[in-house]
């Protein structure tokens, strides 16, 4: 049955690339794949291959990478594909309404969060800064706003206080990939009734920029577990040592009895974990450090070869 209709996946990053195993897996056709145009990366600059096309093409399944999605030339492709229905997950731009409005079974977006909770960019990252305790995954019809449209299924996952967003994504990738294949075999059965979002209850979940990395140690020190751990392993919370961004790439809740120390202060040592910071309410021991140019070490290691200790205080700006 799944072989009679036919899929145009649209997809970029990491998180995509289990819904497209998925959709072949589950025996659906695929007519092609979109995704973003080929960026330079690394050193050299070369052009690099997003994740969704790596996979795209080890599955043999035709690539597309229009530069502008709206452009005629890429419109005529797609009417000339004839996809039953579109599925989307982080392919980073906003369908237009001629392509919304061209598989007679609409545009199904994976999205990473129980919306109408962070719509946007960064839904993962925002969720495990912002201490949330759940989150999960929303399979919805697209519209021509940002991530607005009704809503097919949602299926929760706990953050647990350890989490990082990293584990997080993984989680979700593969429940978002699950919860594709449920909706899909549901929607094509015409047993899904959308459900309108309630836009009261909504909130944006904002691109990262490079504010949300640095850590103030005025914070208290679950904000600052929370945006270390948030922002693991990409693209890192960092304060400064000696001159260089340190990045603080591990960390958990220390208790430390009050005292008059200025937060950033290193106030203690703990053998064989790391060091103890001050902040504005409490204490984070640090266990892994990637120091600027370096890789990741643990923390007692930083402090021995890069001279830490106890009384150093790392400054907000």
């Amino acid at each position: 049955m799944n072989q009679k209709h036919r899929i145009l996946f649209m997809g970029t990053p990491d998180f995509a690339v289990l819904s497209l195993r998925a959709l072949v897996r589950a025996g659906y056709t695929l007519a092609g794949v979109v995704t973003q145009p080929d960026r330079p990366s690394g050193r050299g600059q070369k052009p690099g291959l997003s994740p969704v096309k790596k996979e795209a093409l080890a599955l043999g399944l035709e690539v597309y990478q229009p530069v502008k999605i709206k452009e005629a030339e890429f419109l005529n492709t797609l009417t000339a594909l004839q996809p039953d229905l579109i599925v989307t997950a982080a392919y980073g731009r906003i369908l237009p309404p001629a392509v919304l409005e061209l598989p007679p079974f609409g545009c199904v977006n994976v999205h990473a969060s129980l919306l109408p909770q962070y719509r946007g960019a960064a839904p993962i990252h925002r969720a495990v800064l912002n201490g949330e305790a759940v989150s999960g995954v929303t399979t919805m019809l697209m519209n021509e706003g940002l991530d607005t449209g009704d809503i097919l299924l949602k299926e929760p996952v706990e953050i647990t206080p350890e989490m990082t967003s990293g584990e997080l994504h993984d989680i979700l990738a593969q429940k978002g990939a699950d919860l594709l294949i449920k909706t899909l075999e549901l929607w094509f059965a015409r047993k899904l009734e959308p459900t309108p979002q309630d836009d009261a209850q909504s909130s944006y979940a904002a691109p990262l920029a490079r504010k949300d990395e640095r850590i103030d140690w005025d914070r208290t020190n679950r904000q600052i577990h929370n945006q270390i751990r948030g922002l693991e392993p990409w693209p890192g919370a960092f304060t400064d040592y000696r001159g260089k961004p340190l990045k603080i790439r591990e960390a958990r809740l220390h208790p430390l009895p009050e005292q008059p120390v200025q937060p950033g202060t290193v106030v203690e040592v703990v053998k064989g974990a790391g060091f103890a910071v001050q902040t504005g309410q409490g204490g984070i021991l640090v266990t892994k450090v990637q120091p600027f140019g370096k890789n990741v070490m643990p923390a007692d290691s930083f402090m021995n070869g890069y001279h830490l200790t106890k009384g150093f205080i790392f400054e907000n700006e």
